[in-house]
């Protein structure tokens, strides 16, 4: 053994969604939406200033931040963005979540919760969701050292209302709760509304999902002025030039385009009505969905074959080799033609 592998981090990492590269393929299995992002991002990046490239890009992020201010009425000081949810969530753990005690959330989950905390060295504790996959919100009221939940919730596809977070926020004044929405816009009213009244509330959202920018990574937070200023200060003490100068331009863009991006999410949630009315047909088991996937089993064909047979032919969904969720696939919801396409296959396999 070499003399300083001992000295060496050691973490069980993130696993990513499979990310194939095949022609016609359909790709269902990370929840990316199936249109391109808002007109107006396409024309910016045709004429980009490219001359901008070789500048190091605004570390404040101040024109995204004012933007991100004004849709969603708040001051500049109350948002924080980086490079995807991922970084935001990151930099708020490292941030908030200091102490002795346990920080909370479920067991069933996004996983990359309990990677960062064993990088971060957090002690944490899971909180078993209920046989429906519901999280049990008393499980979470006080003797913790933070929260952090989605909502929905990932891989299940669960909202709460906003009476059951405000629960969780009121009876942990003492620690910040943050909440990831990164489906937000495909379910019901955002925790935003409650960060007036709290002022240990983070609400963490994402270009990735409704608004068709995986690829920019673009994330933000939103919280009262002393949660941002303690992210900024971190965020400073690591890198100040997170975000690129692309992003920065294209994520004002998209922002502005608030017809374009109602659309989008109205045609997902009517392209996932109508897939979850197939797959009831055909005897899939699943709770009403409130992100852009559906989470759902059959009680007569294993997972893991469904989730085979779909690979074969370039149908790529996600599945969980884990306990409890274990005979379930995470079906992203894309195009009419696409999920089209998935329910043939389903109804010729199932003969």
């Amino acid at each position: 053994m070499k003399l300083w592998q001992d000295k060496v981090r050691k973490v069980v990492p993130y696993t990513p969604g499979e990310q194939p590269n095949r022609p016609s393929m359909i790709k269902l299995n990370t929840n990316e939406n199936p249109y391109p992002p808002a007109p107006g991002v396409r024309s910016l990046l045709d004429h980009f200033d490219e001359d901008r490239l070789r500048l190091y890009p605004d570390p404040a992020c101040r024109n995204l931040n004012q933007t991100l201010a004004d849709y969603y009425h708040v001051s500049e000081d109350m948002v924080f963005t980086g490079v995807g949810s991922d970084d935001v969530l990151s930099v708020a753990f490292l941030t908030f979540f200091n102490s002795d005690k346990p920080i909370f959330f479920p067991d069933i989950t996004y996983s990359f919760y309990p990677v960062w905390a064993d990088v971060y060295r957090i002690p944490y504790e899971t909180k078993p969701v209920d046989e429906n996959f519901r999280i049990v919100k008393e499980d979470y009221f006080g003797g913790s050292g933070g929260i952090v939940f989605p909502n929905p919730n990932a891989p299940t596809s669960y909202y709460e209302n906003l009476s059951f977070v405000e629960d969780i926020v009121k009876n942990n004044p003492d620690v910040v709760v943050v909440v990831d929405e990164a489906y937000i816009d495909f379910a019901g009213p955002s925790a935003i509304e409650l960060i007036p009244e709290y002022d240990n509330l983070l609400v963490v959202q994402t270009f990735s999902k409704s608004r068709s920018m995986a690829g920019m990574r673009i994330g933000y937070a939103i919280g009262q002025p002393a949660l941002i200023k303690a992210m900024n200060d971190v965020k400073y003490s690591i890198n100040s030039y997170t975000m690129n100068q692309t992003s920065l331009v294209l994520g004002v863009e998209a922002v502005k385009d608030e017809a374009y991006f109602k659309q989008c999410v109205e045609k997902i949630k009517a392209t996932r009505s109508w897939t979850a009315n197939e797959l009831r047909k055909l005897g899939f088991k699943f709770n009403e969905p409130g992100a852009n996937f559906i989470f759902a089993s059959h009680p007569d064909y294993k997972a893991s074959d469904l989730f085979a047979a779909l690979r074969e032919k370039d149908i790529y969904v996600r599945y969980f080799s884990l306990p409890r969720i274990d005979n379930y696939l995470r079906i992203t919801i894309g195009t009419d033609e696409q999920m089209q396409t998935l329910i043939e296959f389903l109804k010729n396999y199932m003969k």
